[in-house]
């Protein structure tokens, strides 16, 4: 079988900050590297299922919510990928940077009630907001 484009980038040469690649289908995958790979530091499953509520929640209501294909958690608990269509990589950086002060304001999380959520147990808001707050950071350098 190929391997397929995330799995052929050296993850030990990979920093935390934003990278992206477009595929064939016009479809561009956005690697929100939130932490270094390998480094040892990773997201709790708890912040990372409560980070993928509100980024997911805000970005889908945004002004580019026609272009916004998928947001959704790494397994390796490093990041997130969004994929979208028709956005260059510029816009993305304003639109994170735009939307992580929205995620980090809510009040509840969005779909987090037992009907709503497969595991809705599983939150941690206090260690979500401290997560997007770093990763807030580190685009802000970019």
């Amino acid at each position: 079988m190929e391997k397929i484009p995330s799995f052929q980038k050296n993850h030990d040469k990979l920093a935390a900050g934003l990278h992206s690649q477009t595929d064939a289908n016009g479809i561009t995958t956005f690697d929100l590297r939130f932490k270094k790979p390998n480094a040892g530091d990773y997201i709790t499953p708890k912040a990372l299922h409560t980070i993928e509520h509100l980024m997911a929640t805000v970005l889908r209501n945004g002004g580019e919510k026609r272009n916004i294909v998928y947001f959704g958690p790494m397994g390796c608990r490093t990041g997130f990928y969004l994929l979208t269509v028709n956005l260059s990589y510029e816009t993305v950086l304003a639109l994170l940077k735009e939307s992580i002060p929205e995620a980090l304001v809510l009040e509840e999380i969005p779909g987090s009630k037992r009907e709503e959520c497969g595991n809705y147990l599983e939150h941690d808001i206090k260690d979500a907001r401290r997560e997007l707050k770093a990763y807030h950071e580190i685009l802000k350098n970019l």
